[in-house]
């Protein structure tokens, strides 16, 4: 017997939506994951605000689904490439520079660079796999990457903006929204995933001002991307770092995660606390956030910290 209760990105689903993820599975057992993600997400209209699908979400929810027997008629899934960390081979084009050193006069205006092709998507996944501490995952959900350059066009670093944690505990009572409100308001929060200073780069105030650089263009590419514009910016700092360059350009630490990570529903998985920092794009941040209802944001892009 199926669950009386089972959600997908904060909407329970009706006893008929279940009956059909159950039939899409059964009926068609040699569709891959991808491909039954996305049959489903086409089915039952699960879209984000720009009207792409929400196959990666729906991907990783059946895989929970599966894991905890919430759904325990459905056929094994079957994996057709790795998920999370990939294998990089070491390419020339990311090898180390020569030393890049002076007053950050000396690089500006800078560029954030928006990833769009291949050679620079390959790019920036060897940049962050070979210098950045915790390597590079396939980013979960919404996405946008930037490549840093300077004034003749070297790269200084990476920033990745991801979907926001479904559920942090400091940072929901820091902003203070209800459970409803964060179920309607989560897409105008966004997720730094990724920040990496090339490590030949030793340029003072340079990590500062990249933030507030992209504090400024991010809220548009990512509204003209996805339909939504962030109010707020989250990033989670791994210890024992500080996320000194955060607080230079006023991020606000509200606490600390319990150390299982965003996708950890089951409370099993074991990892290490991280601070958790805020930072606001609007000053009516706080009201949008906590406001009822928001029919246009649909409950879009999520991922879960607890």
């Amino acid at each position: 017997m199926l669950e009386k209760s089972v959600s997908f990105c904060g909407r329970v689903l009706t006893a008929s939506e279940l009956i059909l993820v159950r039939q899409i599975i059964a009926d068609f057992p040699r569709l891959s994951q991808a491909e039954l993600a996305h049959t489903i997400c086409e089915l039952l209209d699960w879209r984000r605000p720009n009207g792409k699908l929400k196959s990666p979400e729906c991907l990783d929810w059946l895989r929970k689904l599966e894991q905890r027997n919430r759904l325990p008629e459905l056929p094994q899934l079957r994996l057709t490439k790795p998920h999370g960390a990939h294998r990089f081979q070491a390419e020339p084009q990311s090898d180390p520079q020569p030393p890049v050193r002076g007053p950050l006069s000396h690089y500006q205006p800078l560029q954030l660079q928006l990833v769009a092709d291949l050679a620079d998507r390959r790019l920036f996944q060897q940049y962050i796999q070979r210098y950045h501490p915790l390597g590079y995952r396939v980013p979960y959900g919404a996405q946008l990457r930037y490549l840093v350059r300077g004034r003749t066009q070297e790269v200084l670093g990476c920033l990745l903006f991801t979907s926001a944690a479904w559920k942090m505990a400091p940072r929901d009572g820091w902003i203070g929204w209800s459970d409803a409100a964060r179920r309607a308001n989560l897409a105008l929060l966004v997720n730094n995933g990724r920040f990496l200073i090339l490590p030949w780069v030793r340029v003072p105030h340079l990590a500062s001002h990249i933030l507030a650089l992209a504090a400024r263009q991010f809220p548009c590419d990512w509204l003209s991307t996805y339909a939504v514009r962030p109010v707020l910016l989250e990033t989670l700092v791994d210890r024992p770092y500080a996320g000194t360059c955060y607080r230079a350009a006023n991020w606000i630490c509200v606490g600390q995660t319990q150390g299982r990570g965003r996708m950890d529903r089951t409370h099993q998985a074991q990892g290490s606390a991280k601070d958790i920092l805020l930072y606001p794009l609007e000053p009516d941040w706080r009201q949008r956030l906590c406001q009822l209802p928001a029919p246009s944001l649909n409950h879009a892009l999520i991922g879960e910290v607890s």
